[in-house]
């Protein structure tokens, strides 16, 4: 492989079976030195097969890969030294008070005994821990507990971090807090790659690569990727019953249509004002229209339209 010093993580042609199961299906990323990469797809989609690949805790099946500049095949033990880690189930030990959690893993990452206070106080005063150094771990909410693995994962101060859904299940102020870290992290110049199912983390990322059953379906910056739908516009259809308006506007030319949470979200080939078609679709079937606003596409609108794109390729 053909090493570029301005990229901190890169992969060519990536593969990992299981059997007969392909659980990452020849994924190709440069990933630049500095960068928060975002790793976005469903559960299951192959994110976190490919980053234990990148850490150096699975052998590929095919493809290359390096970190930091070290083969991923033949160097995975030195890829481990120098890299942070968190996945999403924190390897915390309750038992142990915050600080202590934070002398444990300065041991086992090798930080030399002379940095070890000066880590820690950084940990601490980063993750905003210092007044809750001497709490039991088990005592912490999942806020706290994901600030701490956090600060674990950097004592060595690695130059590449790996965050493996570290989000999952953490309430959104929590999330947003996190994100705080990370981006300043990133800007002492480290490369942070993060992967997560929530959509709208994206938007904190430089980049984002969207994963669906081991593949890569797209790959840029959000601001592109979303622009990328401006052949499609996009409606905000407030109304009683959603599942029946995706119903009545099924078969309609152009119109497309999936359901986020508590609205749905209509996306319209072409050009014009297709307003007045919607609603007369709408009418059709007897469906009260509450507010029918165009609005601008999310990084969720852009990750339904290029799986719909695969699945039409696919059939």
């Amino acid at each position: 492989m053909r090493l570029n010093n301005n990229y901190a993580v890169v992969t060519e042609d990536l593969l990992k079976t299981f059997g007969s199961f392909i659980a990452v299906d020849h994924v190709s990323l440069q990933v630049r030195k500095g960068e928060i990469f975002g790793f976005l797809g469903p559960n299951g989609a192959g994110k976190s097969t490919t980053i234990r690949m990148l850490c150096g805790l699975l052998t590929p099946t095919a493809g290359r890969g390096s970190v930091n500049g070290l083969d991923i095949a033949t160097r995975p033990e030195e890829i481990r030294r120098v890299i942070g880690y968190m996945s999403q189930k924190f390897s915390l030990y309750d038992d142990l008070t915050a600080e202590e959690n934070i002398d444990f893993f300065a041991g086992m990452y090798g930080v030399p005994r002379e940095q070890r206070e000066e880590r820690k106080r950084y940990a601490l005063e980063m993750a905003n821990l210092t007044e809750r150094r001497r709490a039991m771990t088990r005592t912490l909410s999942g806020g706290w507990k994901q600030r701490l693995a956090l600060g674990c994962a950097i004592l060595h101060d690695p130059p590449v971090l790996f965050l493996d859904e570290p989000t999952s299940g953490v309430d959104p102020i929590a999330r947003q807090a996190f994100w705080d870290l990370i981006r300043e992290f990133s800007k002492t110049g480290h490369t942070v790659f993060v992967s997560t199912h929530y959509m709208d983390e994206a938007e904190y990322c430089h980049r984002v690569a969207l994963m669906y059953r081991g593949k890569v379906i797209a790959l840029g910056a959000p601001a592109e990727l979303k622009q990328g739908l401006t052949s499609h516009q996009l409606y905000q259809l407030d109304t009683p019953d959603p599942l029946a308006a995706m119903r009545a506007l099924e078969g309609v030319e152009g119109v497309q249509s999936a359901i986020f949470g508590g609205g749905l979200h209509v996306s319209v080939a072409g050009e014009g004002d297709p307003s007045g078609h919607i609603r007369q679709a709408l009418a059709r079937g007897g469906n009260e229209i509450r507010r029918l606003d165009r609005i601008q596409p999310s990084m969720e609108d852009v990750f339904v339209a290029t799986i719909e794109a695969e699945e039409q390729k696919a059939a």
